[in-house]
Parts: C-alpha cells; structure tokens; sequence
C-alpha cells in the first residue's frame, strides 16, 4: 500500500514539474514564467521528497527530506520575489494584460546609473 502512495506522490510530484517546465515555455513574460516555475516546482519538489520519504522509511531520509522542504518553502519565494525587482528594475518589457504597475517609482532607495 505505502508504494503505490509513493508512486502515487511521486508521479503528482512529476506532473507538477511538468506543468512548471510547459509554463517556463508557454508564458508571455518573466513574471508569468517566475510564478509558475515558484509555485508548481516547490510543490513538485515537495511532493517527491515525501515519495522518496515513504520508500525509504529511515529516519536520516525523513529528516533530510523535512530540511530540504523547509528550504524550498522559505527560499522560493524570496528568490521569486528578487528575480522579480531584478527584472523591473532592468526594465524587462511585460506581457499583454497588464493594468497597471505598482512597483512603478519605488525603487527609489536604489542607485541610480
């Protein structure tokens, strides 16, 4: 029962860096891209380590399986978030459907060139 649960995880885990791979290919700019490489690869990567946690059964791969998921959560998002400040403050041209910019003036504690 515990590995067809595994493969279970381990194919939705497959299926979400799929989706993450199709978004990096599909979407119009880096912002579009970056939210979906974030969200779907964390929970990708999530989602295999606990496939490779149930297989295993041994405490040392539960615990370095919970270390590598506590990574993933607190630096994906701050590497999203700074990717995106990179990208806006280069000036990288956004995609069709964006209304309005509220970044737009507040790099202002930042050098200018």
């Amino acid at each position: 029962m515990i590995e067809w649960i595994a493969a279970f995880l381990l194919i939705s885990g497959s299926l979400f860096m799929l989706v993450a791979a199709i978004g990096t290919v599909k979407l119009s700019d880096v912002y579009m891209r970056m939210h979906a490489i974030t969200k779907a690869a964390s929970l990708g990567a999530i989602l295999m380590l606990a496939s490779v946690s149930l297989i295993y059964m041994q405490w040392i791969v539960w615990i370095e399986a919970l270390m590598v998921v506590v990574f993933v959560i607190f630096t994906a998002p701050i590497a999203s978030h700074m990717i995106a400040k990179a990208a806006h403050k280069t000036g990288m041209p956004k995609g069709p459907g964006y209304i309005m910019d509220e970044m737009e003036g507040k790099d202002t504690y930042l050098p200018e060139e």
